[in-house]
C-alpha cells in the first residue's frame, strides 16, 4: 500500500496538563502500568509526586515512548493523566480516533518507532520521526468501518480470554 500521508496529517501530540490531585490509581498511566504486546493497562501502583502531569482524554491513543519494541499502547476510555514517558496522540478532524488506535497498534508502526528510536539502553521514540510515519489516505467512512470491524474482533477476543481464564480457574 502506498502512503500519501504521514501521521501528523491525522493526529497531533496533545499537550494539556492535569493536577495530580485530580487523578487516582485508575486514571494515572505510566510506562509501568502499560502492558506489553498491546494488552492495554493495569491499575497504577502509585501517583507521581509532582503537582501536575500530562493530561489525556477519552479517545486519545497513549503509546509508551520508552523501549517501543515492547508495543505498549492503550485507547483511552476515560480522562486522566500520564507520565511524560507516554505519548498522547489525539486525532485531528477527519480522522476517526478508533482508526488511529488500530493504525498505531500495527506491528509496522512499532517496528518503525523502534528503528527510529534514540538511545541504546533505554531507547526513546523520536517524536519527529514518529510524526513522519507513513499512513494510508482513507476517507472517514472507511476509517470508521475499519475501526468498527476491528473493535468487534477485539471484543470477541476479550470475551474468549475471559472464558479461558474462567476455565483455568
Amino acid at each position: 500500500m502506498t502512503s500519501k500521508l504521514v501521521l501528523s496529517d491525522l493526529c497531533y501530540f496533545a499537550d494539556g496538563r492535569v493536577a495530580v490531585s485530580d487523578l487516582n490509581l485508575d486514571t494515572y498511566i505510566s510506562t509501568e502500568n502499560m502492558l506489553p504486546n498491546k494488552e492495554g493497562i493495569t491499575r497504577s501502583a502509585g501517583l507521581p509526586t509532582v503537582s501536575q502531569t500530562q493530561a489525556y482524554q477519552v479517545n486519545d491513543v497513549l503509546v509508551s515512548n520508552i523501549r517501543p519494541y515492547f508495543r505498549k499502547i492503550w485507547f483511552a476510555d476515560r480522562d486522566g493523566g500520564c507520565s511524560n514517558d507516554v505519548l498522547v496522540l489525539r486525532a485531528k478532524k477527519g480522522c476517526n480516533p478508533g482508526f488511529l488506535y488500530y493504525l498505531l497498534s500495527d506491528d509496522n508502526f512499532f517496528e518503525y518507532a523502534t528503528a527510529t528510536a534514540k538511545g541504546t539502553k533505554m531507547p526513546r521514540g523520536d517524536k519527529g520521526a514518529i510524526m513522519r510515519y507513513g499512513v494510508p489516505d482513507l476517507p472517514l467512512d472507511i476509517q470508521i468501518g475499519i475501526s468498527k470491524i476491528l473493535s468487534a474482533l477485539d471484543a470477541r477476543i476479550s470475551i474468549n480470554r475471559a472464558i479461558n481464564h474462567h476455565l483455568v480457574a
